[in-house]
Parts: structure tokens; sequence; C-alpha cells
């Protein structure tokens, strides 16, 4: 009988570090200890240069792959949708990335409600979560902070290092502050800069959850909060996350009571059902203040200042021994293609080797969590081939 082609990874536990010593960051703020939670598929090699590390997009976890039933710490956040990891398509032996070749790491950022050390945890000068008082962060904070994990592993140099939305976002930091720390960049629907629209978007989320009575500033109880602000977030979200094709095959059949809804909300049509069914889930599995430390890390994202440079080609030339894989999805209304083909073309003239695919799906900016068949092939080959510049 022949083996199949790809098998699952099977049950997996997060893991937990606590780094050596305190973290400052790029804003000044102390934090005198970071614990960050992690997961490992596959095993390093004696080299040690045989890992991946994936970044997760905007309210991702840890949990890449596998199956993970409960997380120490994180109590009812850890919904039944978060048992099965979010890429467990892409990851395990025979698939692509192969962990029968690579040892794939995922860690939940710092700011996060998934066991890493964010506003949910708890403040060891006052023995209560920090809420309002945990520092803002700045994306180049998780990268650095997920580097000095990396160093307390004993990983040199990443086989690369992979991200969809935020995550390539985060690709791009770890790439251009690190150059010497990774080989294969690969982000996936993502791009350069903030845009105007993810801007008004983030704005909008924003304003939602600080507008909402039961925020108490930052300072609610554990177990309360700003539901229906986050709810509301969630949808103005979505919208950009899903095609309008998708969402409307993905609508129930029927349609959601005014009762259901909580009596606050007219719901009409079989689409507004699903989009409130998202916002509502959301607000179980997610805390309010690591929502709006996580989308202001993306609001003031800047590649360029926060790799001290104030030119764009002056940054990028650092990665000329680097290799990228750079993903369009066609359907993408979050990063438009048009992101990634500035991206192609700023490495270009950085002379920088990349590569670029085009996606081509119905399912919008989620298609790189929902279709693995459409990049496993492309992934596979950069990770595993070597390839010229040209």
């Amino acid at each position: 009988m022949t083996a199949p082609l790809t098998v699952p990874v099977g049950e997996v536990a997060t893991r937990f570090h606590t780094l050596a010593g305190a973290f400052t960051t790029a804003g000044g703020d102390r934090l005198a200890e970071v614990t960050l939670a992690f997961e490992v598929y596959g095993e390093l090699n004696a080299r040690r240069d045989n890992a991946i590390l994936v970044f997760h997009a905007l309210t991702g976890s840890q949990h890449a792959a596998g199956f993970n039933p409960a997380v120490p710490g994180v109590g009812s956040r850890w919904t039944d949708e978060m048992q099965v990891g979010w890429w467990d398509g892409f990851i395990g032996p025979r698939k692509a990335l192969d962990t029968n070749r690579f040892a794939v790491i995922c860690v939940n950022y710092l700011g996060g409600c998934y066991g890493s050390t964010g506003p949910a945890s708890i403040d060891p000068d006052t023995g209560r979560p920090y809420g309002s008082s945990f520092p803002r962060l700045s994306l180049a904070d998780v990268v650095d902070t997920q580097v000095r994990l990396l160093d307390e592993l004993g990983i040199g140099r990443l086989h690369a290092a992979i991200g969809g939305s935020v995550g390539g976002l985060m690709c791009l930091s770890l790439a251009t502050r690190h150059p010497d720390r990774v080989r294969n960049v690969i982000p996936i629907a993502s791009g350069l800069r903030v845009t105007a629209l993810q801007r008004i978007h983030m704005f909008e989320q924003s304003l939602a959850i600080e507008a909402d009575g039961r925020f108490e500033g930052g300072d609610y109880e554990p177990g309360a909060g700003p539901e229906r602000g986050m709810a509301l977030a969630r949808i103005v979200a979505h919208k950009s996350f899903v095609s309008l094709r998708a969402m409307e095959e993905r609508a129930r059949l029927e349609v959601v009571d005014r009762d259901e809804a909580g009596g606050y909300v007219q719901i009409v049509s079989p689409l507004e059902s699903y989009m409130w069914h998202q916002g509502t889930k959301f607000v179980r599995r997610f805390d309010a203040n690591a929502y709006l430390r996580i989308i202001e890390m993306w609001q003031t994202f800047d590649l360029a200042a926060q790799a001290g440079e104030s030119d764009l080609g002056d940054v990028l030339r650092r990665c000329r021994d680097q290799r990228f894989m750079v993903f369009s999805i066609d359907s993408d209304v979050c990063y438009y293609p048009e992101e990634q083909e500035e991206l192609v073309r700023e490495l270009a003239r950085a002379e920088v080797p990349a590569r670029r695919v085009t996606v081509h799906s119905d399912k919008g900016h989620d298609a790189f969590l929902l279709e693995p068949h459409l990049f496993a092939p492309h992934l596979a080959d950069t990770l595993e081939h070597e390839w010229g510049r040209w």
C-alpha cells in the first residue's frame, strides 16, 4: 500500500518561554518579564538550520497545525474553532511545510491573548491584569521578541520566514531589520505599507471598541468588556477579509431574529445574519485590549523608519542575500494585488532576488487560510530548491 500524500500532525501542546531579562519596547516602555507562547512542528536538525518561522495573521495564534484541546491560562477564549491549527492544511509530513524536513515554529505575538504576555496577563507589580497600562507596541517589538526567542532556542539563521496579511509585514520587518537571520522570505497577501483603506477600517474598529460603555477605558473586569464594540469591530474588518461572493455563499439560509441578536440590531437578510455571527463568535475568543494593541501595530507600521532609515531602497538593499517569494490573491480587497506589484518592483530596484505568484481564488484575502492546494506547490518549490538571480 502506498503512503498517503499527507498525514496530520496530530495532537500538540503549546510551549511557553520566558525571555532572559527585561524587554524594552521601541517606545521606551519596559516590561520586566515577557513570556511567549509557541508551538513547534518537526525537529531541528543537528546544524539547527532547518527552522521556518511562521507569523500568524491579525487575530491568529501560535497554534498553526494539529489539534490542541486547551492552552493553559487562556481559558474560555480557546473556543472550539481554535482547537484545529489555523494552517493545518499547510504544515505536516509531506505537506507544503514538510515537517519531515523542517522544524516549523509559530509564536503568539507579544500583546496577544493566547499565552504570550499581553494586556490580559497579570502585571507582577499589581497582581491584576495589565489592562490599559499595557505598553503600546510596534510591529518591530513583536519581531524583536521572537528573534530573542530564536536566540534562546539556539537558532541562528532561519531557512524561511512566512506570513500572511499582518504576518507578511512581520516577514518584511524581520528581513530588513535582521537580514542575517533569514534565507527565504515569503510574504502572502501583504505589502510595503499601510493603505488608506486599511487605516480607515482600523480607525472604525478602534472607535467601535472604545465607544462601548463597557470598555471602561481598557480596565474592564476579566470576562466582561465591550462585547458590542468588539462584534462591530470584527464586522468592519471581516468585510475586507472575505470576498462578497464568498460571503453570500457562506450566509446562512435563516435570518437571526432580533432577540437572538441582543434586541438592539435589525437583521433582515442571511448576509447580515452571517456578519453578526462572525462578530459574536469573535467576542468569545479575543481580548479587546489585545485587539487594540495589535491593530495599532498595523496602523503604525513603517518599514523604513522602523529599520532606522528614511529611504525604502536603502532598507531593501539589506536583503540582497535573501530570496523572496511574494504571493498575491486576485480577489483580495484587503491587500490588493497592486500592493504586491509594488513590493516586487521595489525589490527588483534593490537587486533582491524575487518571484511573484498570483493565486486565482474567489475566497478573497482569506484564501491563504482556506485553500492550501493553491499555494502548496509554490511554497514547496521555494523551500526545497535553489534558484538563481535574474
